[in-house]
């Protein structure tokens, strides 16, 4: 059965909002087992909103911003996207790499380390989906995208169109230090993703 995000109920919306919220917690374990080092996390938000409310979100659409881009595939297919403006960006990759660099420019290590924490937390959080349902996914290799707001979600809002015009959208704020992160990740399922999770939750 297909179903967008447009056509739940309240009912359906807390439980895919649960999920978010898990998938959050575990993406802030997975880093801190990663880092070894305690994360701080606050409790994530988990939204619907209309694509251009995410661009004013990060900013405005033509603030630059880093893309992190993922095809996940299997039982439930679709596309995640985790995204941060420039300095969350960079205080992201001090946290790996154990530095302080002030700037908002990111160097090919810099890119290659939000590459690989991107992976990791869009690991955690399509993990969470199949422990909770049985599900199988797999997620591509990740790609990662630096442009204005605008221009980065320009891609998804085409693939999504049909869909509808809001979108799931989790905010993830954590900290390590003196470094404070805020990401979003947001969900651009295919068009039987909804009908088919909330019918093995129990929720359709």
């Amino acid at each position: 059965m297909s179903i967008s995000l447009d056509e739940l109920n309240h009912i359906q919306l807390d439980v895919l909002k649960e999920i978010g919220n898990i998938g959050a917690g575990n993406a802030a374990t997975a880093l801190a087992k990663m880092l070894n080092r305690k994360i701080n996390m606050n409790v994530p938000k988990v939204e619907i909103l209309g694509f251009r409310e995410v661009a004013e979100l990060l900013g405005g659409p033509e603030i630059p911003v880093c893309g992190v881009y993922f095809r996940f595939e299997g039982d439930l297919a679709g596309n995640i996207m985790f995204m941060l403006n420039m300095k969350s960006s960079k205080q992201l990759t001090n946290i790996l790499t154990c530095k302080q660099d002030e700037s908002e420019i990111l160097d090919e290590i810099d890119q290659s380390a939000l590459q690989e924490i991107g992976n990791i937390l869009s690991g955690a959080y399509v993990s969470s989906i199949t422990a909770l349902t049985n599900l199988n996914m797999k997620i591509s290799i990740p790609s990662l995208s630096i442009d204005m707001a605008g221009a980065i979600l320009s891609v998804p809002i085409i693939q999504y169109g049909q869909m509808g015009d809001n979108v799931l959208l989790i905010e993830t704020e954590f900290n390590e230090g003196d470094n404070d992160v805020k990401g979003y990740f947001f969900l651009i399922p295919d068009y039987e993703f909804f009908g088919i999770l909330l019918k093995k939750l129990g929720a359709l």
